[in-house]
């Protein structure tokens, strides 16, 4: 069975990750570990000076008082099983599109995860177009 990691920068209560968690269950295990709240706009940036906290909050679900990139790592390192075969990104309140990109924790999360080699998506929607 695959290995799925699921994150996100609009926190892990957010219908986004929520609703793409469950979609993605049905072809591979998923484990979700995103921030606490929303972490929109924080790129790649790490918490350097604050502890980072972990909580289940759920069946493999995780919730984390860091950034999206924070998340990843501590997943890749701490928390799955096994290195994951996919990192999913998403989904994302708003479109990241051009200059959004640069700045996307959204993107970063995903992104995170390419200097390892893995297979890796992100996902955004405009909210006010397509319902989840």
């Amino acid at each position: 069975m695959a290995e799925i990691l699921v994150t996100n920068d609009d926190g892990v209560h957010s219908p986004g990750i929520l609703s793409l968690a469950k979609a993605l269950s049905k072809v591979g295990r998923v484990t979700v570990v995103a921030p606490d709240r929303e972490k929109s706009a924080t790129s790649q940036s790490l918490t350097l000076h604050d502890p980072i906290r972990c909580e289940a909050v759920g069946e493999g679900r995780y919730s984390v008082s860091g950034t999206p990139t924070d998340c990843v790592i501590l997943a890749l390192h701490h928390l799955l099983p096994r290195r994951p075969d996919l990192v999913v990104s998403g989904i994302n309140r708003g479109p990241n599109l051009g200059k959004d990109i640069g700045y996307s924790g959204t993107v970063a999360g995903a992104g995170r995860s390419e200097p390892r080699h893995f297979f890796f998506c992100r996902l955004a929607r405009n909210v006010d177009r397509i319902p989840i």
